[in-house]
């Protein structure tokens, strides 16, 4: 087809490895229109018919539609501009797989029920926006108040599960509980007292700049005394109790006492409560960060001690 030559839809079959039905249907949508025919009504095609038809193959194994490939043979469109449309469609196409790979995974791996292959197909096929908008509406319930300092927002922002566009089936698993664990009414009334306490120690603290909360006094305190083997009800105990009602008592500028040592130890049922560190456990999962250390032993040797210690305590608050 050199020149001006034209040739029959057999020879471009020939040509380009098409069949001549594929050249016919292409030729028929406008897409490789004939340049002539010939006296008997046989289709013939110009010198350019090989490439464009070289260009339609590559784009539909791309997987575009034909009103699209039209456009883009004939120049309607910038082909780098309907490259991007399509690799973003890709890719959006190839999170929705690795996604759903992995919501199998972790059914084969679980071996879960029906019913919870259905729950986690349902949370696992959300959209990015719509997980964002699910976390949020948790965030909201347990952090949203007129109060909140931005060191409130911080922890907000730190309590985010991102779940990354290729994630391990371990990682949707994790998110299916956390967010069914995030829609517990008990669970958000529970942290939101917990916010309201922090903020509440806050307020009425009267030293200023960066302070410990009361949970990392007692974990800073405890923490040694549980390693060292120094049992709660002992005597040694109580010089650990005694510290860390002083800096809890500078904390909320309040003098140590039963009221106060009531206060703490409400403070640090909540923040014992398992829910509170399974959701931190997931959410490392989730984001892909160590594991974080379980508070549990420190606070509930100090509970101990502080029980023990609460009926030689003299002051009334």
């Amino acid at each position: 087809m050199d020149g001006d030559t034209l040739c029959s839809i057999g020879d471009l079959a020939r040509r380009t490895g098409l069949t001549v039905k594929a050249i016919r249907f292409y030729s028929d949508h406008g897409i490789v229109p004939p340049t002539d025919r010939s006296p008997a009504g046989h289709r013939r095609y110009g010198s350019d018919a090989v490439a464009r038809l070289d260009l339609v193959r590559t784009l539909r194994d791309l997987g575009l539609d034909l009103a699209t490939i039209r456009r883009v043979v004939d120049r309607e469109i910038a082909l780098p501009e309907v490259a991007a449309a399509h690799a973003e469609a890709l890719a959006v196409q190839i999170r929705t797989l690795r996604l759903r790979r992995a919501v199998l995974t972790a059914v084969a791996e679980r071996g879960s029920t029906p019913e919870e292959l259905e729950l986690m197909h349902h949370l696992a096929k959300l959209s990015e926006d719509e997980r964002h908008r699910l976390t949020a509406d948790f965030l909201d319930a347990v952090f949203d108040r007129p109060d909140a300092t931005p060191g409130v927002a911080g922890v907000s922002r730190s309590l985010t599960p991102v779940l990354p566009d290729d994630p391990e089936a371990e990682q949707v698993a994790a998110w299916v509980e956390l967010a069914e664990l995030s829609q517990d009414p008990e669970f958000r009334a529970r942290l939101r007292r917990m916010v309201e306490q922090h903020l509440a120690d806050r307020a009425q603290g009267a030293a200023v700049g960066p302070r410990r909360d009361a949970v990392a006094i007692v974990r800073d305190h405890a923490g040694p005394a549980l390693v060292a083997g120094v049992a709660p009800g002992s005597p040694q105990a109580a010089p650990v109790v005694t510290e860390v009602m002083a800096r809890y008592a500078d904390l909320v500028g309040r003098p140590d006492g039963a009221t106060l040592r009531r206060r703490l130890a409400g403070r640090l049922e909540n923040a014992n409560d398992p829910r509170r560190e399974r959701y931190l456990h997931l959410l490392a999962v989730i984001n892909g960060w160590q594991p974080p250390e379980s508070l549990a032993p420190e606070i509930e040797w100090f509970l101990q001690a502080l029980g023990a210690g609460a009926a030689g305590e003299g002051q009334a608050g």
